[in-house]
């Protein structure tokens, strides 16, 4: 991953459209302990970004909060960070987010390791969209490999559209 003129590297391996989609533990705002299963059912829209608390990540998940609540019940949007849960709470209380699910990978960063987003020196994610289906198989995946570029959403509004 890029930043600035800095490149560091990124753990993990990339996932492909097709694969499986590896298990995760990730800390809700509540402290609660959230895994694959929880969605089951669902179009799984994940927005990954290194920290709400920027202006690229602010921005993506501000789209996809919007989009979310076009989309109705059967797909559920998941942005994920390495931000912890009450920083991402009070972050979408003072933002008015509130259909998106913010899910923090602080505890262990299983997350960022098994979906190959992990920066290990900075201990963030790297800035991605992964679209699941129903049985968790990965339809859609963007990585983004410059931190301040923002995603493709045309291109990962239409996967997820596909999938609904």
């Amino acid at each position: 991953m890029l930043i600035g003129k800095k490149e560091f590297l990124v753990e993990g391996p990339m996932l492909e459209a097709g694969a499986p989609a590896p298990d995760f533990r990730l800390t809700a705002n509540n402290w609660s302990i959230k895994t694959l299963s929880d969605y089951a059912d669902k179009v799984k829209i994940f927005s990954i970004v290194p920290s709400l608390d920027t202006r690229v990540c602010a921005a993506q998940t501000r789209r996809f909060n919007q989009e979310a609540g076009e989309m109705g019940d059967s797909a559920v949007v998941l942005t994920v960070s390495t931000d912890l849960p009450y920083a991402q709470q009070r972050w979408c209380g003072a933002e008015g987010i509130s259909n998106v699910e913010t899910l923090s990978d602080h505890r262990d960063v299983n997350f960022g390791a098994a979906y190959g987003l992990l920066v290990p020196e900075l201990r963030i994610l790297q800035r991605a969209v992964i679209i699941l289906d129903r049985q968790n198989l990965v339809q859609y995946v963007e990585y983004v490999p410059v931190m301040g570029n923002e995603v493709n959403f045309n291109a990962a509004l239409e996967a997820a559209r596909a999938l609904l």
